[in-house]
């Protein structure tokens, strides 16, 4: 356990000289915003630490310094949430990075594969599970606890090295360079509140007023969470925005009929904040470009989605790769509608894999046949 500035920047040196270190990180998000930062966990070939992130005066810039260093491979499990904590501790993503996870679905271990999963099939280990919801803040940490953060790095040197082998034995590796460069755009980390109304889901038509109010609501209150660390629930749930955002309130009254949002919030010092940025919404002179009403398919799409599903689910397993990181369903009925739908199931790897095949199938090209215990993929005459 890592717990003064000295101990920590010797540790970091030793690993600047290893090829790859593994990290993993223990945080609390339950309360506010934004994450707070409990243990980071760092294993290089030779040694392991925890690092107390709490520790009073811990200067945490040579491990920071060590997740920006080219030279070393920084190795993760589902990284998305440990590289939004380093982004925001130092406005950079780690890099380069190895995230097992995506590793795991590239070479066939099944969608999201678990990491107890990786450590049982790959390191041949089973993690000790009794410290899992262990409250990192709290201080001082167990020898017991302590041993189980650090299982989590010490095993994953070892589930990295296999996926290395086994990637380097499919020729996959540039299939998994081109989701590790999506993975470290910075763009993912940046919690630009202008941009918080596209984390909604929006079902079916929505015009012009509908999102320039969704816009301007959700970036108030991604706003007011920011500046208060508070979850953005906590200022307001997702269901109270979007309906804000479809009736539009224009004064206190109107506001406090909104059956999501929670008793008194209107009347409250947050009412008014609220319907200025409906206001706003309403005035802005560039709202979001509608979006049209989701249109029927036409007859015989749905038997071909259909088809294009069972393609989906061979080619997954004749080469071994996850599902999910494929094509989804939403792939699926983009491209049974347009050939040149922009999903990433039409580029890249994917079409290779799955993609002309499944234009090939819609348009008569391909056909599919039932022999044994297998779907078999036979080619037809133009």
């Amino acid at each position: 356990m890592i717990s003064d500035s000295e101990t920590l920047a010797g540790f970091c040196e030793r690993q600047r000289r290893a090829e790859f270190v593994a990290v993993d990180t223990e945080f609390m998000r339950e309360r506010t915003y934004w994450p707070i930062l409990c243990l980071v966990q760092v294993a290089g070939p030779d040694e392991a630490a925890a690092i107390d992130a709490l520790a009073a005066g811990l200067d945490l810039a040579p491990l920071l310094a060590l997740m920006a260093e080219a030279a070393v491979v920084k190795v993760f499990h589902a990284a998305r949430q440990d590289l939004e904590i380093f982004f925001q501790l130092s406005g950079q993503v780690p890099h380069p990075v190895f995230d097992t996870q995506i590793a795991a679905m590239v070479c066939g271990f099944g969608d999201a594969v678990s990491y107890e999963t990786l450590v049982r099939k790959l390191a041949g280990a089973h993690l000790d599970k009794a410290s899992r919801f262990t409250d990192w803040a709290h201080r001082p940490l167990t020898d017991r606890q302590i041993q189980y953060a650090l299982a989590d790095v010490v095993h994953l040197r070892t589930v990295y090295e296999r996926l290395q082998q086994i990637l380097g034995k499919n020729g996959r590796a540039e299939w998994f360079a081109e989701e590790m460069a999506g993975l470290v755009d910075p763009a993912l980390y940046r919690n630009d509140p202008a941009e918080a109304w596209r984390r909604f889901r929006i079902r079916g038509r929505a015009d012009h007023r509908f999102l320039g109010v969704l816009r301007s609501v959700s970036a108030w209150r991604e706003t007011a969470a920011q500046q208060r660390d508070l979850p953005r629930g906590r200022i307001m749930r997702d269901e109270a925005v979007l309906e804000i955002a479809a009736h539009a309130p224009k004064t206190i009254e109107a506001l406090a009929r909104t059956r999501s949002l929670a008793k008194g919030i209107a009347e409250g010092k947050l009412g008014q904040a609220i319907l200025d940025a409906v206001a706003a919404g309403l005035a802005d002179p560039n709202p979001p470009p509608a979006i049209p009403a989701k249109e029927e398919a036409p007859p015989g799409v749905g038997p071909l989605i259909e088809l294009l599903r069972v393609l989906l689910k061979q080619r997954c397993e004749d080469f071994q790769v996850a599902q999910k990181l494929l094509a989804s369903s939403d792939d699926l009925e983009a491209i049974a509608a347009d050939d040149n739908a922009p999903v990433p199931a039409l580029h890249g790897w994917r079409r290779q894999v799955f993609g002309e095949d499944a234009l090939a199938l819609k348009h008569g090209r391909l056909a599919l046949t039932a022999g044994g215990s297998r779907i078999n993929l036979v080619p037809l005459p133009d």
